[in-house]
C-alpha cells in the first residue's frame, strides 16, 4: 500500500548507465502520420519543387500557372507539371483549373515554418 510517501517507481539518480527519460516522453506519432510528414519532406527535397514554391509564394498574385514557370525554371510543362503534381498531392499547394490552364497556390494551411523559409531574402 502506497501512502503517499515512497513513490511507486523508485527514481534514480542518472548514471553513466542509467537513463532517467520515461518510457511515455519517447512516444513517436503515429507511423501515418510519419508517412506523411517524411512525403512532404520528400517533395521538398528537391531544389526544383523549392525553387517552384518560392516562385509561387512571391508571385504578386499570390498564384501561377504552370506556364509562368516554365522559362524562369528552363524546364518544359509537362517536367514543371510533374513538380506541381507532387506539391499538390503532399498538400503544399492547392491547384484550381480555369478554362485549360490550372493555377497553383499556395495552401492555407501548409506549414508556416516553409513559408518563412521560401520568403526569406534571397
Amino acid at each position: 500500500m502506497n501512502d503517499g510517501s515512497v513513490p511507486l517507481i523508485a527514481q534514480v539518480a542518472p548514471t553513466e548507465d542509467t537513463c532517467t527519460t520515461t518510457p511515455a516522453a519517447l512516444t513517436p506519432p503515429p507511423r501515418e502520420e510519419a508517412e506523411r510528414i517524411a512525403r512532404v519532406f520528400k517533395a521538398v527535397a528537391d531544389p526544383t519543387r523549392i525553387q517552384i514554391l518560392a516562385m509561387i509564394e512571391s508571385s504578386p498574385s499570390g498564384e501561377a500557372c504552370v506556364c509562368d514557370l516554365t522559362d524562369p525554371l528552363g524546364l518544359t510543362q509537362p517536367t514543371v507539371s510533374h513538380h506541381l503534381k507532387i506539391l499538390v498531392d503532399v498538400g503544399l499547394l492547392t491547384r484550381a483549373k480555369r478554362g485549360t490552364w490550372s493555377w497553383y497556390a499556395p495552401a492555407p494551411d501548409r506549414p508556416a515554418a516553409l513559408h518563412a523559409l521560401l520568403t526569406q531574402p534571397h
